[in-house]
Formats: structure tokens, C-alpha cells, sequence
């Protein structure tokens, strides 16, 4: 007897991914209720994708209409641990250190040709605000969810990439996993800004990752907690033992590692092409400056005073508030600060002035 499913896993597997499985397309109701009571209550910090339409990020019908089930793939990633050196580098987290979707993409693209060749519909689904992966992935087994919100997978943990086909065909679903981290809850305090509230709950508000990719202005709350990251954080994902062993194996590399002056003195288009990968809002390469100024003052080293000086006179505001906190995480360039702060109009750059220069007077406690 044709078994669909056993084909459509093997194809997966024959190609690198490290999680399979199959399951009905029906709405994830619980999921629904879930993401409006986290909204109601700004976990969600405004953020899109998902949470923009509930309804029809889980439930796909809403979309395409014949949706009978989720075909869901995960695949793997470079998780060498980002080796930083110089006193001008920072950290991309693993999965954005280049474009990691891509072989997830490709295979479920090739997957659904096949089903296609069958006379089924299928659409690929990756990276899509039209479905909340996670759940379907949940349902489908191909692993559980975590304490740190995210699907764990046998053997990597939560160092993976979901995507889904969206079909009419009727392969046999699979089981979901009978697993769950039990009383481990190592994730919870290894986030650095304790956005992880509690067990699968978390404020966005606070997450490192979240804030990076939000327009406007770093919190200067959460500032010294970026560190020398420009993309991502992987705090959560690096404490959780089930992907630990998989991180070992791993090793470090300079993978992942970037030049905080480069980002800095680069044109638009230069980083736009460089980091097409990842989600910059509206595509206005001014945030991942931001970022590299944020991290550049948390390297605190007086070699950068001249660049960082050198933004206090950018046409951006934006730009100009963090490398005046820069400056002053830094604890130099008191001149340049002076100078700016008697010629500055804006009231948000003026006040960051002014307490970079408070901090140079009286320490860190000002940023």
C-alpha cells in the first residue's frame, strides 16, 4: 500500500532537515486566544507578523480554502559560537548569520512541486505571517514547546528553522510528540533582560531580539543589555539543554562576527544588500546603525571616540541619540559632547547629550 507520508519523509530527511511531520489543517484555537490575551496586555510590544491577524495567522482556510494539512519541515543552522576579538566587532545571532532559510525554502519548494506533479495544490509556507509555524509544527510532532516559547526538536533542540506545506493531499498525519522540559527551566534566567515572564510567556517589551528590529529608539534600559549584538540574541537558546550537546559539537568560528566601524561607514545600499536577510524596519538601514552604535559604546574602547564623535553631527536624530549614549557609556569625548549639546535643537538628542555628559562626571548609574 502507497504510503504518502513515508515518501514525503524520507524526501525531507534525504535532504537535511532534522524534524518531520504531518498534520490537519484545522484552526489552532488555542493559539488564537493565546496571542489576543497577549496583545490585550502589550506583551506583544506592537508587533506584527502574527499577531497583526490573528485569526488568520491560525487559521489557514482563511487563506486558502482547500488547506486539508500541514506538511512541516525543520532544518538545522550554522551554531558555531560566534568567536569576537576585536574591540570592533559584534554579534549576529546563529540563524541571521547568513541567509538560513534559504535550504528550507528550496526543499519545501521541491516538496510541493512533487505534490503538484500528483495533482494536489500545495503552497509553501515559511517565514509566514499567514501561519504561526510553531503550533503546526507542535501538532504535526516534530517537537514540543518550550519554556523559552519555542519548538524544541530531538537532538538540536531549538537550533531550528520551521516551515510548512499548505495541501489538499491527504498524507497520514503523525503523532505529536509526548514530551515536554519537564522541570527544567534554564532558559527562564539566562535572559538577560528577564523577558522570559514565565514558563512559554514572553514581553516582547523586554526581548533583546524584539527590540533590535523595532523602529524608533533602543530603551535605554535594555542599552548595556544588547552588548555587542546587532541582530538577534541566543541567550535563551544557548541555556537550553536539549541543544547543548549539539552547540559543543559545534565549536566557535569567527561565523557571525561583524565589523561595528564597517556598518558604520557604509553606504545604504552596501548594507541593504549585505543583510537583505534580515527583517530591518522599512527597510531603513538607520536601525542597524542604531544597533551598531549601541553595541560600539558597550565595547567601551577610547579607539572609537572619533567615529562615535562623528555621528553626533549626522543629518539623523535617531543617530545622533545613540552615539551620544555611546559617548558616554564609552566615558569620553567630553569636547565633542560639549560642542554638540550648544548646538543641538532636538529635545530627545539634547537630553542624551546632556546625561552622556552627566555619566562622564558620574559613572555608569546615568545610562
Amino acid at each position: 500500500m502507497y504510503d504518502l507520508t513515508s515518501d514525503l519523509r524520507a524526501f525531507m530527511l534525504d535532504r537535511g532537515a532534522v524534524g518531520f511531520g504531518v498534520c490537519a489543517a484545522d484552526p489552532f484555537e488555542d493559539v488564537r486566544e493565546t496571542i489576543r490575551q497577549r496583545s490585550q496586555v502589550g506583551l506583544s510590544a506592537g508587533l506584527h507578523f502574527t499577531f497583526a491577524n490573528p485569526e488568520r495567522a491560525t487559521d489557514i482556510r482563511l487563506s486558502f480554502p482547500w488547506a486539508e494539512r500541514f506538511i512541516v519541515g525543520a532544518v538545522s543552522y550554522d551554531i558555531r559560537t560566534p568567536l569576537v576579538q576585536g574591540d570592533h566587532e559584534g554579534r549576529i545571532a546563529r540563524f541571521a548569520a547568513a541567509d538560513a532559510y534559504r535550504l528550507l525554502r528550496q526543499t519545501l519548494e521541491e516538496l510541493s512541486g512533487l505534490l503538484r506533479d500528483q495533482g494536489w495544490r500545495a503552497e509553501v509556507l515559511v517565514d509566514d505571517n499567514r501561519l504561526v509555524d510553531r503550533a503546526a509544527a507542535v501538532r504535526a510532532g516534530v517537537g514540543w514547546w518550550g519554556k523559552n516559547t519555542m519548538v524544541l526538536v530531538p537532538g538540536v533542540g531549538p537550533w531550528v528553522l520551521l516551515g510548512s506545506v499548505v495541501t489538499d493531499a491527504l498524507p497520514e498525519p503523525t503523532r505529536p510528540m509526548v514530551r515536554s522540559c519537564g522541570s527544567c527551566a534554564a532558559c527562564l534566567p539566562a535572559c538577560p533582560t528577564e523577558a522570559l515572564i514565565a514558563p512559554g510567556v514572553l514581553d516582547a517589551r523586554r526581548c533583546l531580539a524584539a527590540i533590535a528590529q523595532s523602529p524608533g529608539a533602543i530603551p535605554r534600559e535594555f542599552r548595556a543589555a544588547m552588548g555587542d549584538r546587532i541582530y538577534g540574541c541566543d541567550d535563551c537558546l544557548e541555556a537550553c539543554p536539549p541543544g547543548s550537546r549539539a552547540l559543543r559539537r559545534a565549536g566557535a568560528s569567527r561565523w557571525g562576527v561583524v565589523d561595528l566601524i564597517e556598518i558604520l561607514m557604509s553606504a545604504d545600499r552596501t548594507l541593504l544588500v549585505r543583510y537583505e536577510h534580515f527583517y530591518i524596519p522599512r527597510r531603513d538601514p538607520r536601525y542597524l546603525r542604531r544597533n551598531a552604535l549601541v553595541a560600539l559604546g558597550n565595547k567601551r574602547d577610547p579607539g572609537t571616540v572619533g567615529i562615535l564623535s562623528g555621528y553626533l553631527g549626522h543629518p539623523d536624530p535617531l543617530l545622533r541619540r545613540h552615539a551620544a549614549w555611546a559617548l558616554g557609556r564609552v566615558g569620553r569625548g567630553r569636547a565633542s559632547l560639549e560642542t554638540a549639546e550648544s548646538r543641538e535643537l532636538d529635545k530627545a538628542v539634547r537630553s542624551e547629550l546632556q546625561l552622556a555628559l552627566a555619566a562622564l562626571d558620574g559613572g555608569d548609574q546615568v545610562l
